[in-house]
């Protein structure tokens, strides 16, 4: 976000969220053939809405292939037929939503069998907490804090959290905020602001580090870094048909950037911030030789101000937007899609829908994406 807010538990449903998967994947590899003979078009979708929340700011896949939503001031609510159910979780006093900070992200391991939310707590420090689940219920007595990063500003904290391909949790933390990273924390590897984080978080007390972690022997690095340039990754994902990484990075001033990393990529990637924006030096500054750009960009000189990163869709209910990345700005609120081969860019698609105050997707058990609007409108991606 900019400156401004953009105000599985039993083995059985485990097994039964990877059946979904895997008959997703089996699908994807068999549109990808295809489409290696035929362009893909350049699909419509429609909004459909399924709740109201709260200021509904993130979201994932949870047990029974249910969706969960975390709304900014600090509850969690199951989405069901009905809307969103009463909290599963209140950490309304935990947490503020000055500036840029509350409930942020929140994430299941692989098996569902434990739940992790981040926050700001009421000193504005990032905070991860984790907690077991059980018969697909929180178990608050399990709580305990995984990792923390304190914030020198109420802006740019990042905050989305992710499990990868690999069964480790990641984690997005901004450059710290203020404007044009005044500490220089983009391109400083003794901190963890501005960076994307790898760590492992049942190794260890409180975590562990994974041990091919790309500055693991580098005396002047944070051990726990995967990527860094980054100004304000507020939403990341992995592929689940491939495993590849993409991220949404707001920009500055002036460019929006989408970043990419190939599944077998070994980390280390530099995104080039506070010397780059976008494919841009920022400030007169030059281009590190390391730097990796984005595989998107776009300027300002329309609506959007502050990309809001999305998913590669690898649902069924709309066959000609497989395989394209889906994402959108909180500002323009338009629903987009790039279609991409071997990490290129090969076409770029307005799906003709607006999903307003565009501050988050969710990506349920089965593929289908759903829209958060910050002011609360929780619609799911359909056929149109």
């Amino acid at each position: 976000m900019s400156s401004r807010i953009r105000t599985r538990s039993s083995a059985t449903i485990g097994a039964l969220c990877l059946v979904a998967s895997l008959a997703s994947l089996s699908l994807t590899s068999a549109s990808a053939d295809e489409s290696a003979a035929a362009p893909q078009a350049a699909p419509k979708v429609a909004l459909t809405k399924v709740a109201t929340g709260q200021n509904p700011i993130a979201g994932t896949a949870g047990p029974g292939g249910k969706v969960w939503i975390a709304e900014r001031a600090g509850t969690v609510r199951v989405l069901g037929a009905e809307g969103l159910g009463e909290p599963v979780l209140d950490i309304t006093k935990e947490t503020t939503t000055d500036g840029e900070r509350g409930l942020l992200g929140i994430a299941f391991d692989k098996k569902f069998a434990h739940f992790y939310i981040s926050f700001t707590n009421l000193e504005g420090t990032s905070t991860i907490d984790e907690f077991a689940m059980r018969h697909g219920k929180i178990q608050p007595d399990t709580r305990r804090t995984v990792l923390t990063q304190t914030q020198p500003y109420s802006n740019h904290n990042g905050g989305d959290i992710k499990f990868g391909p690999d069964g480790y949790l990641y984690i997005a933390f901004g450059d710290g905020g203020s404007g044009g990273d005044p500490h220089g924390n983009g391109q400083n590897l003794d901190t963890q602001l501005g960076k994307l984080l790898r760590i492992d978080p049942r190794g260890g007390k409180p975590y562990a580090i994974p041990k091919d972690n790309p500055f693991v022997k580098d005396p002047k690095a944070k051990d726990e870094i995967w990527a860094y340039g980054l100004r304000n990754p507020w939403r990341f994902s992995f592929d689940s048909g491939t495993g590849d990484l993409l991220i949404g990075d707001v920009g500055q001033s002036a460019w929006e950037e989408i970043d990419w990393a190939s599944a077998r990529s070994k980390g280390g990637e530099n995104y080039g911030w506070s010397r780059m924006e976008g494919t841009h030096p920022f400030r007169d500054n030059t281009e590190p030789a390391n730097h990796v750009r984005p595989v998107h960009e776009y300027d300002r000189t329309g609506l959007g101000c502050s990309v809001t990163g999305g998913f590669v869709y690898r649902g069924t209910a709309i066959p000609d937007l497989k395989g394209q990345y889906v994402y959108s700005d909180y500002c323009d609120g338009t629903i987009r899609s790039l279609e991409m081969k071997n990490g290129k860019v090969t076409g770029a698609n307005d799906l003709g829908a607006n999903g307003g105050e565009v501050v988050s997707f969710v990506q349920g058990c089965t593929g289908e994406l759903y829209v958060l609007d910050i002011g609360g409108t929780i619609s799911r991606i359909d056929r149109a």
